[in-house]
């Protein structure tokens, strides 16, 4: 029986430490097994984790993966068990762990796990799945946002809300801090008054965004480190020239070729007068619907429309002709607005299987192909793909990867993605720092900036400075621009102080798990002796601020009368 469940959360500009506490007494007269069940965010690190059985307590080690497995090996020379994570959905991987404890006993389970919060669309979203399959008597839920720049928006809300659910949520807040409180009883836990079931079984959300004063970001600086957040507002968008390369083999027949044409009507009505668009469609033929870019006029997207409509899935695959063709009328375009941004975007479900088959001849040649002149995001559907190989191709051209699940929602998670990358208001932006006194600075030049997101660099500050003085330079559609701006050491240091919600060096924990996520980012596309140094440096960072990520494990210690150790890696897209 679990008696207490308590989720806390600490948010400190944008950085969010949560800790999951569950207790459970065991009731019955026997042994029994006790089990603690949590999904947690994919982008999250877990850092720590700990069993306290009777008051002995049992802390999860984090090692190097290899040696962990070494250790885990010798310990269970019998069978394997599979390890203490895996990815449960989109957004989520589930890290379960069971242990035996005897009649009367009693156990806590405490798992801390963080994350930077990513803006998209606009704002910030913290979630926090809540699942307890049982009635709970002390169950709560607390989020502490502090934010120096200033909330301005703010909301918390769940797939499971009731009216009773309601009223055990409070939402109290000022100009820089936020308290989320939900604590409902047992009795407003219920479906109904008879059954003991539970109504707690969903998403818990709470999403904000900040205020935004100065034209060149908001730096923050705690113990030497420094963070900069930059998210421009209300400037003009540049028009885009987009070819969407669409699968139409004999796998996307069905729900995903429905749910893709559902995504791409919306698409098209999302296209502004100032784009130009084009599809190509491909199975072992590549097909394109026009010779040229086609402005987004009224007609010319019914006509696309209709087309879009008649889509049928059979044959096979030629991602790399389908690819190559779309580099090809770009690169023959004309008429084209003068400062524009030009994307394509590649939705498959399967390897390739005609023309071009060898992943690696095939990613070569579209990187040539492109020589850095276009952006290439690369949308997965459902769990065929070459997840690896999209990521690969997407992160060498300037773009990004998605896997897109095959859930009833793909049409409305293609549409998201589109929606994220629609907006284009800044390009080639370079953010400049005084090079002899910041060392470990994360990536710092960026080639597209989208409306609704926000640009995040972090360094240390590696000499005395009074002021930390920035400079950003970037194309708009209208001009090129250059924002300057000048940072007070010594006041920056202050506004943090006397913060009860801070721990401890943030901005540190902040800049490792930024530099960690660039780093493997990095190794992806890089070559492999390169990759090597690029994973060294990941590991080190991992294994000094303790996180688990896919180069580190956490080796759980059970009490000796059972199966004694037990891994939690870290899960990737890519498998």
């Amino acid at each position: 029986e679990i008696y207490s469940l308590h989720v806390d959360c600490k948010v400190t500009s944008r950085f969010a430490h949560t800790v999951i506490t569950s207790r459970i007494v065991n009731r019955a007269n026997e042994s029994r097994e006790a089990t603690f069940e949590v999904e947690l965010p994919k982008t999250a690190f877990i850092t720590n984790f700990t069993m306290s059985i009777d008051g002995e307590v049992y802390p999860g080690i984090i090692k190097e993966k290899a040696a962990a497995q070494n250790e885990y090996d010798t310990a269970v020379s019998q069978g394997q068990s599979a390890g203490l994570v895996k990815i449960t959905d989109r957004k989520l991987e589930q890290f379960h762990v069971s242990v035996s404890i005897a009649a009367a006993s009693k156990v806590k389970f405490e798992l801390t796990y963080e994350e930077l919060l990513k803006r998209q669309l606009g704002k910030y979203e913290l979630l926090i799945k809540v699942r307890p399959q049982q009635l709970v008597k002390h169950f709560q839920i607390d989020v502490h946002i502090f934010e120096p720049q200033g909330i301005c928006f703010l909301e918390a809300d769940s797939t499971f809300m009731t009216n009773e659910l309601t009223e055990a949520l409070t939402k109290v807040q000022n100009e820089t801090k936020a308290h989320i409180l939900f604590k409902p009883t047992v009795e407003q836990q219920k479906k109904n008054s008879e059954l003991d079931e539970t109504l707690l079984n969903g998403d818990f959300v709470v999403r904000y965004d900040v205020k935004r004063e100065a034209t060149a970001g908001d730096i923050q600086i705690v113990n030497g480190y420094f963070v900069h957040y930059f998210a421009p507002q209300e400037m003009p968008v540049f028009p885009k020239n987009v070819i969407f390369v669409i699968d139409r083999s004999g796998s996307m027949a069905g729900r995903k070729i429905d749910q893709t044409m559902d995504a791409l009507l919306k698409i098209l009505q999302d296209l502004r007068p100032e784009d130009h668009f084009n599809f190509i469609t491909f199975n072992n033929k590549v097909v394109e619907w026009k010779n040229s870019l086609l402005p987004a006029t009224e007609e010319n997207v019914a006509s696309a429309a209709a087309l879009v409509q008649t889509l049928t899935a059979r044959g096979g695959t030629d991602i790399s002709g389908a690819l190559l063709a779309a580099v090809g009328v770009l690169e023959k375009a004309q008429g084209l607005p003068e400062r524009s941004v030009s994307m394509i975007i590649l939705l498959t479900d399967g390897q390739p299987t005609s023309g071009e088959r060898n992943v690696e001849v095939i990613q070569e040649n579209v990187q040539k192909a492109i020589d850095g002149k276009y952006a290439l995001f690369c949308l997965g559907f459902g769990f065929d793909v070459s997840y690896k190989f999209l990521e690969k191709m997407a992160l060498s051209n300037g773009g990004i990867a998605r896997r897109i699940y095959e859930n009833a929602d793909a049409a409305l998670q293609l549409q998201g993605f589109y929606q994220e990358v629609a907006t284009p208001i800044l390009m080639q932006i370079e953010m400049k720092y005084p090079e002899n006194s910041i060392e470990g600075l994360t990536k710092n030049n960026f080639k597209l900036f989208f409306e609704g997101s926000e640009i995040i660099v972090s360094g240390k500050i590696s000499t005395e400075l009074d002021l930390l003085p920035v400079e950003i330079k970037a194309q708009s559609h209208t001009s090129d621009l250059t924002l300057k701006e000048e940072a007070n050491v010594k006041e920056k240091e202050q506004v943090f102080q006397n913060q009860r919600y801070i721990f401890g060096n943030f901005i540190e924990r902040l800049w490792a798990y930024l530099t960690i996520q660039q780093l493997l980012e990095k190794a992806i596309s890089a070559q492999e002796e390169d990759q090597e140094v690029l994973e060294a440096q990941a590991l080190d960072l991992s294994l000094r601020h303790s996180f688990v990520t896919p180069l580190t494990s956490m080796v759980v210690t059970k009490p000796s009368d059972q199966q004694q150790k037990e891994l939690a890696n870290k899960p990737t897209e890519a498998g």
